[in-house]
C-alpha cells in the first residue's frame, strides 16, 4: 500500500533531517501526484541536504545543478556534440536526465536557463536540435532558493513558478529539533557523506510508478471537487490579490489531494485532504497587490483565511 511506502519513507527521512516528516509529506506528495517542488529558505536550513536524502531513501538516480549566472540551456538539457572516430554528430545528455534532479539555487540563473527546465518539467522530455527525448520516470525536479539575498538573482516569473505543484518552506527548526541535529552530529553524522551514514533505500522507481498510477485512481466526489473550486474562486475575489488562482491551480489542489488521501491510506480524497494540500499548493501561485503587501499582507496568510471561510462540504 501506498500508506506503508509512505510511512518507510517518512521515517528514514525523520531520522536524516531536521523537521523530516513535514518535509517529506511535501515531497511525498509531489511526487506521488507526478510534480514538481520549490524549497525557499535561509542558507544553512537543509534545503540540498532533504533533496539528496529523499533521493537516496527513494532508490532514485539524484544529479544536482549549480544554477549559475552563466550556466546555459545546454548545460541542463544537453547537447549534439561530434565524435570524431564515426564522423558523426550524437546527443550527449544532460543532468536533467535522471529521476530527482536538484536545481541548486534556481533564481541566480538568467531566465533563458531557467526555462529549459519548462518542458522538461511539464512534458517529462526535452528536445536537442530538433529530436525529442523522454525523461527517467519518475521525474521530479526540485528546485532551491534562497528569499534573502536579491542581488545578481533572477525571480522566477510566474508562469514558471506555476509549474511547480508544491512549495515548501525551510523554515528554522523548534528548539527540540535543532537539539536532535546537534545530538545527531555528535554522534559522528556527517551529511556531506550520506551514502556512508546508514541511509538505505525502502522503494524503488518501479514501485513509485506503481504508487503515482495509483493515486490518479483515488476517488475525488463531487462536493469535495465544488469545495476545491470554491477556494480557487475565492482567492480571484479577494480584494488584497491581485492574480488568484488559475485553473491549473485547482487541479493541481485536487492531484494533490488525491496523493494526500493515498498517505493516509484512503482511495477517497476528503476536505481534510484540501486543507492540508492547499497552503503547500497555493500561495506561491498568487500575487499580492503592493497596498495589501505594505499593510503586512501575505499570500499564505490569506489562503489561510479563506481555507476557514468557504463552507466545507458535510457528508
Amino acid at each position: 500500500m501506498i500508506s506503508d511506502l509512505a510511512q518507510r519513507v517518512r521515517t528514514s527521512l525523520d531520522a536524516v533531517i531536521v523537521g523530516g516528516d513535514r518535509v517529506a509529506f511535501g515531497l511525498l506528495v509531489a511526487i506521488l501526484a507526478g510534480g514538481h517542488v520549490l524549497i525557499e529558505g535561509v542558507p544553512g536550513t537543509g534545503k540540498t541536504l532533504a533533496v539528496r536524502a529523499f533521493a537516496l531513501v527513494l532508490g532514485l538516480g539524484f544529479r544536482r545543478i549549480q544554477f549559475t549566472p552563466d550556466l546555459m540551456p545546454s548545460d541542463v538539457t544537453g547537447t549534439m556534440v561530434f565524435n570524431p572516430k564515426s564522423g558523426e554528430f550524437g546527443i550527449r545528455p544532460g543532468p536533467i536526465f535522471e529521476n530527482v534532479v536538484l536545481a541548486d539555487e534556481i533564481n541566480r540563473t538568467p531566465p533563458k536557463t531557467q526555462a529549459a527546465l519548462l518542458e522538461a518539467m511539464e512534458e517529462s522530455r526535452v528536445t536537442i536540435d530538433g529530436t525529442p527525448m523522454q525523461l527517467a520516470q519518475p521525474f521530479i525536479v526540485c528546485a532551491t532558493q534562497n528569499p534573502i539575498e536579491y542581488e545578481g538573482t533572477y525571480p522566477l516569473p510566474e508562469a514558471q513558478l506555476d509549474r511547480f505543484l508544491v512549495k515548501l518552506d525551510a523554515a528554522y527548526p523548534s528548539e527540540s529539533e535543532e537539539l536532535r541535529l546537534l545530538d545527531r552530529v555528535a554522534q559522528g553524522f556527517d551529511a556531506r557523506r550520506l551514502e556512508t551514514s546508514g541511509i538505505a533505500p525502502v522503494t524503488s522507481a518501479q514501485e513509485l510508478v506503481a504508487a503515482q498510477q495509483s493515486v490518479r485512481r483515488v476517488t475525488c466526489s463531487p462536493e469535495v471537487r465544488t469545495y476545491i473550486y470554491g477556494i480557487v474562486q475565492a482567492t480571484r475575489t479577494n480584494a488584497r490579490i491581485s492574480l488568484g488562482a488559475s485553473p491549473r491551480a485547482g487541479v493541481a489542489v485536487l492531484l494533490a489531494a488525491q496523493a494526500a488521501a493515498a498517505v493516509d491510506g484512503r482511495d477517497f480524497t476528503t476536505p481534510d485532504d484540501v486543507k492540508d494540500v492547499v497552503p503547500l499548493v497555493l500561495p506561491h501561485r498568487l500575487i499580492v497587490r503592493p497596498e495589501a503587501e505594505i499593510e503586512g499582507a501575505r499570500a499564505r496568510e490569506i489562503v489561510a483565511e479563506l481555507l476557514a471561510a468557504v463552507p466545507v462540504p458535510r457528508g
